[in-house]
């Protein structure tokens, strides 16, 4: 691999297009997002890549993101695509699947009433106990390799109340069952009360007319991700727009601010000793590495982060995480074969 990873160049580097136009309707309840995205830019619109190019070809053409393969499946209930979650008291290690992951290159099967399969969460984060308005951080893009075995691997930040109940989630996943293939998509997610919802979907309120969750997401460069909670909704940042927003009605209006912030990876599979890599498919001591860095916190108190990593039924994880600073942070590794 080999890689060295670089954070794309800035919006005020190149040439700017007009901001995106926005599609609020009457789906979007006329909500607006803050005139400025998390870290204080002005919202422009991303560089659109063909739809249905890959992760490499994104990466190669400069591209921010691209419409995904419309030709692939996309099914965003929970049962097609298991999600976990970590927090300092309230990790979820286990569900179960009426799903079997998916082969490579394979159409999704339908739900087998009656099959439960195990699915076990492995983790490699970074979290800060601190009452805030949301966060961002820039991730690094991977294409980790997944196992046939396994449902995803992915990286993202979370928002959530102090007991992990309440959680926004905005990262890059590669999930075969939800996105067909085996590039990085973008996705958001949400639980509330600890119930679990879906992937890109159940309540979430689509604004811009470049990004969608589920697009294909250039390989092997730095992207700013974001939430941030404004006027009772909780809305999602990429690189230089705004995603959407989930509604504050799906929490009853009763949550509106951070008790504890997440940014981690994740591994969905099948074992407690999988295959699959996790970020860039390194351990964290080497320096191509996937790495979280910028981490800020919206309306809250300086960043001082604390790392670790776990794997289910296993004294030692699978995977890693190494604390660089108190913002930033790399993570994963390569699998138990």
């Amino acid at each position: 691999m080999g890689v060295v990873w670089t954070l794309t160049a800035g919006a005020d580097e190149v040439e700017a297009p007009a901001p995106a136009p926005s599609t609020a309707t009457a789906e979007t309840d006329g909500a607006t997002p803050p005139k400025l995205l998390p870290w204080g830019a002005t919202p422009e619109a991303v560089d659109e890549g063909a739809p249905g190019a890959t992760s490499s070809s994104l990466a190669a053409s400069g591209a921010d993101i691209a419409p995904r393969n419309k030709t692939g499946p996309h099914v965003a209930e929970p049962e097609y695509g298991p999600k976990g979650y970590t927090s300092e008291d309230r990790t979820l290690e286990y569900s179960r699947s009426s799903v079997p992951p998916q082969p490579p290159v394979s159409m999704l099967t339908e739900p087998v009433p009656g099959l439960s399969l195990p699915v076990k969460y492995h983790y490699s984060s970074a979290y800060q106990f601190a009452e805030t308005n949301g966060t961002f951080a820039n991730l690094v893009i991977g294409k980790p390799n997944l196992a046939d075995d396994d449902y995803h691997s992915l990286a993202e930040i979370a928002v959530q109340s102090a007991d992990g109940r309440q959680i926004v989630e905005v990262g890059w996943t590669v999930d075969r069952g939800v996105n067909g293939d085996e590039d990085p998509h973008l996705f958001v997610y949400h639980w509330v009360n600890g119930t679990p919802s879906c992937y890109n979907g159940c309540g979430f309120r689509q604004y811009s007319s470049n990004v969608v969750p589920g697009d294909t997401l250039p390989f092997g460069t730095a992207k700013r991700f974001g939430i941030q909670s404004y006027n009772g909704d909780w809305w999602i940042a990429y690189d230089s727009e705004w995603v959407g927003y989930f509604p504050g009605w799906l929490w009853s209006g009763g949550y509106t601010k951070s008790g504890l912030i997440q940014w981690f990876g994740e591994v969905a599979a099948s074992t407690s000793e999988p295959c699959s890599e996790m970020g860039t498919g390194y351990y964290p001591d080497d320096y191509s590495a996937a790495r979280v860095g910028s981490i800020s916190l919206i309306n809250g108190p300086e960043p001082a982060i604390q790392v670790d990593a776990s794997s289910p039924d296993s004294y030692y994880p699978v995977y890693g995480a190494v604390k660089l600073s108190e913002r930033t942070f790399r993570y994963g590794g390569p699998g138990a074969c």
